[in-house]
């Protein structure tokens, strides 16, 4: 049977030589183009479509809406929901915290009134988005009806309309727009909301231009309590918005930032100490704010460890993984199972530039910890912190516009960025500079970026039981979640 099958398939081929043969010059050049065709079509569609960063902007809060110690002071003793001992300690945490004397304030913290309400969470809403979104298409020159996608992330704020209706509206966005609306992505959501619209325009026949808003809002979510671990976020989180336009229209890769190289989400969910490191709840008293408990720290240490470890093949030349794996097999060989957990690849054999998720100075000490990073390495983190504080999921975009702020970036140039969100979720975003940088004029850092770096705090020297930097919630080691 199997030689009577072989005889077949011999003799079909042998007779369709005959055939191609017999055919003249003349037919057997289109037939061969068709084919060739074929075979380029079939292999440009199994390769992505390149996705690039046409630009994006950072808002920067008028400046009657600068908050410094002296302001939150007189906040917290006017708005009589505190007692003087946590006023202490929020005063503590607020020194320790790594934020300078010029964030930014939610609306309802100079109105007088003390109290948060919706119009005053619309208000902040709309302030961040409609400038952001408003400076990003005029200096990419895309019209609105152009925008195929958007792509919305508010943690903490989620109003009906939603976000993304707000901004079609205003701006008159056509009806055959798609929107997505993200909320409880923490402080990934940045990272997240570019994956999301990289992944809608590859998905889309058309392509086009997605538009990728991301923000977070304080008004709701400022914390009227005692519970220690829930006045932390009063101290570190503060206003910030950010909008991004990616294209795969390849006319406009001339005209471009970046191209996206790679992205990657890991979540982590699935361990309890990492799915309750930061969560919404109400106090005892029934007052709703998030508690970042003193796992916080240690848990983003093991979630970055597990994303890099998938990430590293990636993205590391070969020679740095060989190297890594002799280390590893040298320590491993040497009996030391310590020392081969602490092992980690130098990412900065990857990338020239890294946006490092600045959520607080403990975190950015953890991170230079397990990755073994020198202090220009986490610079952009620690001035961005320090200038608008924790923004939650655009930091890594004000991170980016410190960068050309400075003029770093070259053509050519690798550029990571990572960030952490509630869950506990890590996402990274790979990017290839297309051409030198260069500061826009709505670039928020152009008045002050020749501050930094600033004579910043040291980094903490305490030290939680799991060896990583303890988080700097002073009075923590004794108080209990309700």
């Amino acid at each position: 049977m199997a030689a009577t099958t072989t005889t077949m398939s011999s003799s079909m081929a042998a007779s369709l030589v005959t055939s191609l043969r017999s055919l003249s010059a003349h037919a057997l050049v289109p037939l061969v183009a068709s084919a060739l065709l074929f075979v380029v079509a079939v292999v440009l569609r199994r390769r992505r479509r390149p996705v690039y960063l046409l630009n994006y902007s950072c808002h920067l809060p008028d400046v009657d809406r600068k908050v410094n110690l002296e302001v939150c002071e007189y906040f917290g003793q006017r708005c009589r929901h505190y007692s003087d001992d946590t006023a202490d300690f929020m005063r503590l945490i607020y020194r320790k915290s790594g934020l300078g004397q010029e964030t930014y304030a939610p609306p309802f913290i100079f109105s007088g009134e003390f109290q948060k309400t919706q119009a005053f969470a619309v208000q902040e809403a709309e302030e961040g988005l409609f400038a952001t979104v408003a400076h990003l298409l005029a200096k990419s020159d895309v019209r609105p009806r152009d925008v195929g996608f958007v792509v919305v992330a508010c943690s903490m704020f989620s109003p009906a309309p939603s976000l993304a209706s707000m901004i079609v509206r205003r701006f008159g966005m056509p009806p055959g727009t798609r929107t997505y609306s993200l909320a409880g992505m923490g402080c990934s959501a940045g990272t997240v909301g570019i994956d999301m619209a990289a992944r809608a325009l590859r998905v889309s026949r058309r392509g086009g231009y997605a538009l990728v808003v991301v923000t977070e809002n304080m008004s709701l979510n400022w914390y009227f309590g005692e519970n220690k671990h829930m006045l932390v976020t009063n101290c570190i989180f503060r206003v910030g918005s950010a909008a991004a336009l990616v294209t795969d229209v390849a006319a406009r890769r001339g005209d471009a930032k970046y191209e996206l190289v790679r992205t990657l989400r890991t979540h982590h969910g699935g361990d309890d100490a990492a799915y309750n490191a930061a969560v919404q709840m109400e106090d005892e008293e029934g007052n709703v704010g998030v508690a970042l408990t003193k796992d916080l720290v240690r848990v983003a240490g093991a979630g970055l460890r597990q994303h890099i470890a998938t990430l590293a093949p990636h993205v590391l030349p070969v020679s740095e993984l060989l190297r890594y794996v002799w280390r590893v097999a040298r320590a491993y060989v040497a009996g030391n199972p310590k020392a081969v957990a602490a092992i980690v690849p130098d990412f900065q054999r990857a990338f020239e530039h890294m946006c490092i998720h600045s959520g607080g100075k403990a975190v950015i000490d953890a991170v230079v910890k397990l990755m073994a990073f020198g202090p220009q390495v986490v610079e952009p983190a620690r001035a961005t912190l320090h200038r608008f504080g924790n923004t939650s999921s655009s930091l890594v975009f004000y991170e980016l516009a410190y960068f050309e702020a400075k003029r770093r970036v070259r053509a050519g140039d690798r550029l990571w960025m990572l960030a952490f969100g509630t869950g506990f979720k890590a996402c990274s975003n790979v990017w290839r500079a297309l051409r030198d940088s260069a500061p826009d004029a709505d670039n928020p850092w152009n008045a002050c970026a020749h501050r930094y770096p600033a004579a910043l705090p040291p980094p903490s020297t305490r030290r939680s039981s799991g060896g990583a930097p303890a988080m700097d919630f002073t009075h923590l080691k004794n108080d209990k979640l309700p």
